[in-house]
This record gives structure tokens, sequence and C-alpha cells, in this order.
């Protein structure tokens, strides 16, 4: 049932979303402004130059000319105002916050979007507000990999990574001084051989490289409302994040954590997004927990442990949801018998300037498994999805690649074969529906074929 939402002069609400022409969240946004009656107006890094080549009448921007496309939308909207603005993604953050700045709307400021998006900028913020922080240099790739020098306050193990990609794109644990040079190498030609639009010419020609800290990982979930957080779930990754690439797998929510652990997780998450300055809107986050173990999550056991860490190292505070269409593992209600709401639906609504303090988490335990890519190939189909389907507490399963589509493995590839989503009555459970079926989906890849052989 659509619901009716009057803005302004009785007109309908409207809402810039400023996003990726490949992000997965758009479908899902626009679903939930249809039922929010919400107009939601695109701004999409599409094809400048072809006459709406997606069929979206989306505005074009350039994500790494934030000048340029801020005067085109407000150029776009001068006939058509909107009362919010969102982003999906890292890059279209920092063009959505300078938009609102632009017209008087709610958002964090621009400095703040600029320094969570890149990585040293982060890594400088935490460190200058003493908050707990790996050591970090950074480094200019030469041409050639065997010319990489150790700095020589490097010491090992330590990861290298982008500064601005995302998904744990180009990261690379490295654990002896001899493999630090490939990997750097390594690192910065996945970033040349990336879309680069919306990266500057420092963030493709500069790798970070940093401490790596052990523990085991958790995500967090949240809003900013006037530089207070509301904190929508804490995800544990039940699957060990130890290198030497970072591909994520399962998300499970509610974290297993004791409650006083979450509660110092969340306070750090809070503590992080003041230190960038990020006051506005969707917060996703990553953390470790130093000295923390897997053994007692993958046990199986319904009991809270007590995390073991002496503290909590805030890895990143992104000014977005989460990535991918993971946010369909979450549902909310306001505790009054009312709708069932999704991620979207609220992210719509505080952009509206509405209050969203009322909603909680359905009180099931939810996950989502981003579907591991095991061989560099060329998808060609997927066999088992009825099996797969039928696991107890599998919700559904989406395969978002598409036939005769490359598919890459961390630390090269930038997408997920698909999403399997699960609910269950403990975390666990929720865990194993998705293991299980997994193991029932049988992918069919094909070799990659070189230009010129034959």
């Amino acid at each position: 049932m659509t619901e009716r939402a009057d803005g302004p002069g009785g007109r309908r609400p409207r809402v810039l979303l400023v996003a990726s022409t490949t992000g997965y969240q758009v479908r899902s946004f626009e679903s939930a402004a249809r039922r929010r009656g919400v107009d939601l107006i695109l701004a999409t890094d599409r094809c400048h130059v072809l006459d709406d080549p997606w069929r979206d009448g989306a505005i074009p921007v350039r994500f790494e000319d934030v000048g340029f496309s801020v005067a085109v939308v407000v150029g776009a909207l001068a006939a058509r105002p909107v009362d919010g603005v969102l982003a999906v993604g890292d890059h279209p953050s920092v063009v959505a916050a300078a938009v609102a700045e632009a017209m008087s709307l709610s958002t964090s400021p621009l400095d703040a979007v600029r320094a969570a998006r890149s990585k040293l900028l982060t890594r400088i913020c935490f460190r200058d507000a003493g908050l707990p922080c790996p050591w970090f240099v950074v480094v200019t790739p030469p041409g050639d990999a065997v010319e990489v020098a150790c700095p020589p306050s490097v010491a090992f193990p330590c990861v290298v990574k982008p500064l601005a990609l995302s998904a744990s794109r180009g990261v690379i644990r490295v654990d002896t001084e001899d493999a630090l040079g490939p990997a750097i190498d390594r690192a910065w030609r996945v970033v040349v051989a990336a879309d680069t639009n919306g990266l500057t010419g420092a963030e493709r020609d500069t790798i970070l490289v940093e401490g790596y800290v052990p523990g085991r990982e958790v995500a967090v979930e949240g809003i900013l409302t006037d530089g207070h957080l509301k904190t929508w779930a804490v995800f544990d990754k039940p699957d060990p994040l130890e290198g030497p690439f970072f591909e994520e797998t399962i998300y499970v929510t509610p974290s297993r954590l004791a409650s006083i652990d979450c509660r110092r997780v969340t306070r750090a998450v809070a503590t992080a997004a003041a230190a960038l300055g990020l006051t506005w809107g969707p917060i996703h986050a990553e953390c470790r927990l130093p000295g923390s173990s897997y053994t007692e999550r993958d046990s199986g056991s319904p009991a809270e442990h007590a995390a073991d860490e002496a503290g909590v190292v805030v890895l990143e505070v992104a000014n977005r949801p989460i990535g991918g269409l993971c946010a369909r593992a979450l549902r909310f209600d306001d505790g009054c018998g009312g709708d069932v709401m999704c991620l979207e639906d609220l992210i719509l609504r505080h952009a509206l300037g509405e209050s969203v303090a009322g909603y909680q988490r359905e009180t099931c335990a939810a996950g989502v498994m981003m579907i591991p890519i095991a061989m560099d190939g060329v998808y060609k189909r997927v066999e088992g999805l009825a099996r797969a389907r039928a696991v107890t507490g599998v919700d559904d399963i989406v395969i978002t690649a598409k036939p005769d589509q490359r598919m890459q493995p961390l630390p090269e590839g930038s997408a997920y074969l698909g999403f399997i989503f699960a609910r269950g009555d403990r975390p666990s459970d929720v865990v194993t529906a998705l293991r299980a079926a997994h193991d029932r989906l049988q992918f069919y890849m094909a070799p990659v074929v070189a230009l010129g052989s034959h």
C-alpha cells in the first residue's frame, strides 16, 4: 500500500539519490519511495553524452568533479526543488553532501564526508583524536614492483590498501618485507584497472600501508541525527578475516558479543564518527576487537561471550548505508503493530526530516551471505536454487551475476555472485541455514579467454 506524504505546498515530497549506475541499492530505494509516496530523482555517473541511456531520467554527474556536479544538479533542480539528499556508495556521498550544502538541506559537513571516504584521512582524523588506530604510512607505487622500498616504519604483518576503493578491493595482508613490494604493486594495478570515476589523482596514485589488527571483526549499521547515533544493528562476521585477502561472506545479527561489549562497540563508532565530523545520515562502520578469537562464535553455542579485547579499533565509518543487497537482511517496526519497514524506508523518512527514533530491528536473528567467488572465470549458470531455497530459515536467494559476466575473486574483484538471506531464532541457526543453502548451489564458470588466443 502506498503511503502519501505531503511535502511543502501540499506536493509530493522529493528526494535526490546520488548513486552509481551500477549500484544494487538504487532499485531498493525506488521501491521504498513508491511505497512512501515520494518522488525519487536520480543523479548518477551515467554517460553525459548519450541521451538518457538507462531510461531513468537521471541527472548526469561526475563524481571526480564535485564543483561541476553541484552546478549541474542545482541547475537541473531549479524548477523542482528536493526536500532531502541521499547517497548510495562512497564516491557519490561527496557529491551528495556538496549538493545538500548548496541547497541548505540536512547533511554532514563536506569535509567530514571527504574524510570518511578516504582511508588516509580517516586514519589521520582518528590518530589526531587519540582513538585506537594502527600505524600507517603512504607510498606512491613506481612502475616496477621491485623498486618499492620498504619504509623504515613498516612492521609485519601489515595491510596494503588503496585509498578509496570499497568492499576490500585491492586490500592485501603482507607478512614479510619481500612480499611488500609485489603487494603494493598489485594493489596499485587494481586501482589502475578499476573504474576510477570519482577518484582524485592522489587517490589513484597513493597506497596506504598500515598495521594489521588481529581479532574478530564486527560491523555497525546506524543513522546520525544532529550528531547523535542511533544503532540499527551490530553484525558479527563468523568467517575469519585474516588475509591474505579480506572477502566478506556472512553478516549475522544480533551480535553474540556480550551486551556490555556491544555497547562499547557502538560508543566507539559514535566517537569515531564525531572525530571525522559526521553529523547526519546513515553510517556503516567496520570494527576490530583485538585479542578476541573466532573459536567461541563458531562453536554454535547460543550463549553470549564477553570479548577479551583491550579496546575497539574502528577501521572505518562510511557515510552511507550497508552496500550491495545486504540491507534486505534488516527489517524494522515501531513496536506498536505498524507496518514492517526496510532500511531504505527509514533512510528516506530520515532524509525528509521525520523522526525514526521509535523504530527497532525485528527481534529474530537475521543474516546475509555474499556468495563468494572461488575462481576467476566467466559466469555461465547456477544449479540447485530450488534445493537451496528449501533450506529451513532461508528467506530468499538473489543471483546478481549475469550470464557471460567475468567474475573475479579479491583482491581484483568488485562484485559477488549473489546474496542468500536467512532468519532464525538464534544467530547460529541463521549461519547454519546460510551455509547449508550455499552448499546446495553449484556455479558453472568458463575459463577467461585471453585476447588473441585461439
